[in-house]
Formats: C-alpha cells, structure tokens, sequence
C-alpha cells in the first residue's frame, strides 16, 4: 500500500468534465461487476463535499483483487460525462494505510462548520459562566478533561442519519441544546439551572459509544445491545461515584434528566419527564435536532433555488423557506444559504 503526504485539493462538488483528477478520496462503496470485456469495478467516491460515481476497467481492475467501503485511495484519472452525470475514470489508484496521519477525515467527511475544538471551548465556558456550585463544576470539567471522553466528543457525530450526522455534530448539538436551556432558564428562573446544563452537557454522552463515526458511522455492537441513553448513564456513573460532594439529590435528578430527555416510551425514552428541567431538555432536545434537519433541507433547497422541500419521512411533512424580515444592520437580506449560521459567541 503507498502512502502519500499532502493536503486534498480536488472536491468533487467543482469537478467538471475533462478534468484530469490526481488526488485522495474516499470509498464510500466498491462492488465488482462483470461486462463483455471482463470484470471491472463500481465505487462511489466521496469527499466532504459530495460523491461521484467511478470505474476501473479490465484490465486495470484485475490489480485490484478486494476493495471495501471506508478505505482511502490516492486517484489518478479525470472526469467524464456519462448520462449527464459526472463520473471518475480511474487510471491508477494507489490504497493507503488505516490510520495514516495524511488523512484527515474532515477532507472526506460532513463535517460541523464549526471546528471540533471550537464547539468544546464553547461548552466549557457555559460551564465556566454558569456553574456556580463548585461540586457542579468540578463534576463536569473532571468528565470533559477525561481523555477517552475529550478525544470521542471531538469526533462524534450527532446520529448516524437524520440529524447531525457528521464529524463535530455531537458537540455542536450539545452546545446548542445547553444555549437553549441556558436561555429557558432566564425566562423561568424558577428552574435549577446548574443541574439543566449539566444534563444538557451530557444528554447524548453515550452516543460517542453507540456510533462508531468515521467513514462508515454505523452501530458499535454496544449501541445496537443497549442504546445512548445507557451508555451515557454507564459512562457517568464513575464520576459521579468520585464525585463525593456533589449532592445525592443533585446526582438523582441529573441521571434522570438523562433517562428522560427522549420524552416518550415510544421515541425510546426509559422514563417520562417527571421535572420541569426534564421537560426543558426534551423540548430543547428535541427542536434543536428538528431545526438542523430544516438547516440541511434549507441547504439543499439554496442549491436548487427551491421554496419548498420534499416530503421529509422523520417531520411528516413538506417544509418552506418563508421570505425574511429586512434587517439593515445586514448587508444581505435574502433568505439565508447554505452558509454557517452557529455563533460561537452568544
């Protein structure tokens, strides 16, 4: 297998037809195929920017006895037309090791437009502005500072389909999951709000567990046995054992805050919300991952100057991109594009 050093500079979302290709890609699916001039591969290959269909050819895919989805290949060829669609005509294709440093996955993956590292100093300073308490703050800093933790939420993704499905989605949907909350808090100030964010930090927690992210972002064997919530709630018990001054109280009512967030029994959830900051973080929870669904269907619709989506299965329903309100303080007053709209600062 070759290796190769260097920075991906060929997206597949601004290929044009005729244009010789020599980059990194990734496979996203190979399948041998058979035609009157003998065997020849199918692949898909992506990159954070899209997909294109590719082939290699007899003989030249005779070189390549086994291909799989989740490897990443150095490409030499270039693009055709067929059907009116792009297509990659491989020349060459060199595999390169599992775990080579050349790769960056945020090359070949959807990624937040928010770097990883971003969104986690972003939590660690609602926690820092917030966290009064000190067994409160002492708690969740001695969880986020944990490396196999720290290391798993800088990558994970947020689910494996429908919402914040790709690289730094995790964190980002936890960052504004606790924003939202943070925000309640002032409008019912009622609320123990230490206790919300410390759920809201930690809601899907498990989810780092249950997916594998990557390339192929499918179920770990523990996630299809036991799901997030479990998880989460196994992963966390440990600190909270540590955690000698944190209230009893305190510890009860944040396990079922995360027991609770789903809801529903039918959406999954092992227990109902039974306290008004469970039901804060099920509401938030739950917009927060319809709006990012909206976001990325919003995304498709700017692409194709679209008013309405197709119908989306998982909102039961068709959704419109309205007209905005004038804002002079913005020079662009348009509906909004597939552009970042996650503040870091609020």
């Amino acid at each position: 297998m070759a290796r190769h050093v260097g920075k991906k500079s060929q997206y597949i979302q601004a290929m044009v037809p005729g244009q010789p290709v020599e980059d990194l890609f990734l496979l996203a699916s190979a399948n041998q195929a058979q035609s009157r001039n003998g065997p020849y591969w199918n692949i898909t290959f992506q990159d954070a920017t899209g997909t294109i269909d590719g082939k290699i050819w007899n003989p030249k895919s005779q070189e390549y006895p086994a291909l799989e989805a989740g490897l990443v290949a150095r490409v030499t060829g270039f693009v055709e037309s067929y059907r009116d669609r792009n297509q990659l005509r491989v020349d060459h294709m060199d595999i390169l090791e599992p775990g080579d440093p050349a790769v960056d996955l945020s090359d070949f993956l959807p990624a937040s437009c928010v770097p990883p590292e971003d969104l986690m100093e972003a939590v660690e300073d609602l926690v820092t502005e917030h966290m009064k308490h000190g067994p409160w703050k002492k708690f969740c800093k001695k969880v986020l500072e944990d490396e196999d933790v720290r290391s798993r939420l800088l990558t994970a993704p947020g689910a494996k389909t429908v919402h914040h499905a790709y690289v730094g989605g995790l964190l980002e949907h936890t960052l504004q999951v606790a924003r939202a909350c943070m925000a309640l808090c002032d409008v019912y100030p009622a609320l123990d709000r230490q206790t919300l964010l410390a759920g809201a930090i930690f809601h899907d927690l498990g989810k780092a567990w249950e997916l594998t992210g990557g390339p192929a972002n499918d179920y770990t064997d523990e996630g299809r046995l036991f799901g997030h919530i479990q998880l989460g709630l196994e992963k966390l018990e440990p600190f909270l054992k540590r955690s000698k001054a944190l209230e009893d109280g305190l510890k009860m009512h944040f396990k079922h805050l995360i027991a609770s967030h789903h809801g529903e029994y039918e959406f999954g959830s092992p227990a109902l919300p039974k306290t008004p900051e469970a039901y804060i973080l099920h509401f938030a929870d739950n917009m927060d991952a319809k709006l990012n669904i909206i976001d990325q269907a919003y995304a498709d619709m700017a692409q194709t100057g679209q008013d309405w989506s197709p119908y989306m299965r998982y909102l039961e329903r068709n959704v419109f991109r309205p007209a905005h309100t004038p804002d002079k303080s913005k020079k662009n007053n348009d509906k909004p594009e597939n552009q970042c709209l996650l503040p870091l600062k609020v």
